[in-house]
Parts: structure tokens; sequence; C-alpha cells
């Protein structure tokens, strides 16, 4: 396999696991939060948590990949003095974006969240929710102008 094979596989993988990953961020943000702060029947936060605990493995291979892929390519391309100038900005917003994802996914949740345990009070649950949907929102809003700077800046279109 020539290199311009292996850097077009690399690329098409750490695209579409960006695609998996962050297409999947939206719809827990948009569409499964949402529903379960209206779900108050029972423990929403434990409801929320058996659906969303399948996208968290997706995730956790998705963002795997990315990183992989995406490490693979800076190196093989020798694209390090990127992260130094101000215009590439998106790539620096991509390691970051990265790095809280994996952080939230291998650490915070396995370590840190679900260590609380099942049984959350109702009152602290809509106040869970709340606060979870406030992170989703937040990371969503950074991957999503990350992704359009990445996509604007790798066609030349620079804001700085």
């Amino acid at each position: 396999m020539s290199d311009a094979d292996a850097w077009g596989y690399a690329r098409a993988l750490h695209v579409l696991g960006v695609v998996l990953w962050i297409g999947g961020v939206a719809m827990v943000t948009t569409v499964l939060l949402p529903a379960a702060r209206k779900s108050l029947e029972g423990d929403p936060v434990a409801g929320f948590e058996r659906l969303e605990h399948r996208f968290a493995a997706q995730s956790r291979w998705t963002t795997l990949l990315v990183g992989a892929t995406g490490f693979y390519l800076v190196h093989s391309f020798g694209l390090w003095h990127r992260f130094g100038e101000l215009r590439y900005w998106w790539m620096s917003a991509m390691v970051l974006v990265w790095a809280i994802f994996t952080l939230m996914l291998f650490v915070i949740e396995p370590f840190v969240l679900h260590r609380a345990g099942p049984g959350r009070a109702k009152d602290g649950a809509v106040g869970a929710l709340r606060t979870m949907a406030i992170m989703h929102w937040i990371l969503l809003a950074l991957s999503l102008a990350t992704i359009a700077g990445a996509v604007m800046g790798s066609h030349g279109v620079f804001l700085f």
C-alpha cells in the first residue's frame, strides 16, 4: 500500500469516527437529554444512563480511532508546527475537544459519575440532568465550531 493510500484510509477513518462520535453527541444533547428531563417517572437519570450507555461504548472506540488517525496524519505529514500558528487554531481545538471527551469517557464517567450510584432523589435528578444538558450543549457547540473551522481551514479559508 502506498503512502497516499494509507493517508486516504486514515482520513476516511478519521472523518467517519468524528461523524459517529459528534453526531451521537448531537443526538444525546438534542433528543435524549430533553426527553429524560421531561420524564420524571422513577429515576430519570438512571433512565438516561441506560439509554446513553450504548452510545458511551461507541464513543469510546470512535474517540480512540479519531485520536489514533489524527496523530498518524499529523505525524505523517509533519504538521506539528501548525499547533503554534494562530491560523490553524482548529487543530489545537481538535486536540482539546478530543482530550475533554477522552477524559470524560475514560476517567470521569466510569470512576467519578458512576460511583455516585443510582437512587438519586427526584430533585437531585432534575439538577443532575440540567447540569448534564448544559455541559453537553457547551461541548456540542465547541465540537461544531471546531469541525467548521477544520473544514474551512483545510480548504484554505482562515479566520485569523
